[in-house]
C-alpha cells in the first residue's frame, strides 16, 4: 500500500487524516476500569445488603445482575466517554452533573419495574455521589490513558 506524502513546499491545505467513529483501544482501558469498578462495587453493596438484583440472569450463581456489569456497563461507559470527548471542559462537568442527578431517578424506575431493590439503609444521595466519583474516574482514566496519543482529549 502506497502513502501519499504532503509536499514541504506545497501551498495547498493539508487533507485532515479520516478517523473511525471510535478507536476501541483507546476506549478499552476505561471501559475494562468501569466494568470492573462497577462489579465489585455491586459485590460489595449486595454484600452488605444495600441493595439487591431480584431480577437478573443465573440468580443461583450471581448474587448481581452480571448481564448488565458485562454488556450495558461497558456499551453506557462508551456512549459516555464519546460524548464526552466531543464536549468542552465546563460542558462535561455539566453532563457528569447532570448524569449524576439522573442515575438516583433511574434507580428508582427500576425499582417499580422489579429489577432493582433498595434497603432501608441506602439513601439516593449515596447514588449521586457515588455516580459522580464513578464517571469523574473513569474520564481521568479515559484522558490519562490517552495522553499517549495525541487525542482529541482536553
Amino acid at each position: 500500500m502506497n502513502t501519499v506524502k504532503h509536499l514541504k513546499n506545497s501551498n495547498l491545505p493539508q487533507w485532515p487524516r479520516r478517523r473511525f467513529l471510535f478507536n476501541i483501544a483507546s476506549y478499552f482501558p476505561a471501559i475494562l476500569l468501569a466494568s470492573w469498578l462497577g462489579t465489585y462495587l455491586d459485590l460489595y453493596f449486595v454484600g452488605e445488603k444495600f441493595y439487591e438484583f431480584p431480577l437478573r440472569p443465573f440468580p443461583g450463581v450471581f448474587s448481581i445482575n452480571i448481564a448488565f456489569t458485562l454488556l450495558g456497563l461497558p456499551f453506557l461507559t462508551w456512549a459516555f466517554l464519546f460524548l464526552m470527548n466531543k464536549m468542552d471542559r465546563w460542558k462535561r462537568w455539566m453532563f457528569i452533573l447532570l448524569l449524576s442527578l439522573a442515575f438516583p431517578a433511574v434507580e428508582k424506575l427500576s425499582e417499580q419495574w422489579g429489577a432493582f431493590r433498595h434497603s432501608d439503609k441506602w439513601s439516593h444521595s449515596y447514588s449521586l455521589c457515588g455516580y459522580f466519583l464513578f464517571l469523574v474516574i473513569v474520564w481521568q482514566v479515559f484522558k490519562w490513558t490517552n495522553r499517549r496519543n495525541n487525542s482529541k482529549v482536553k
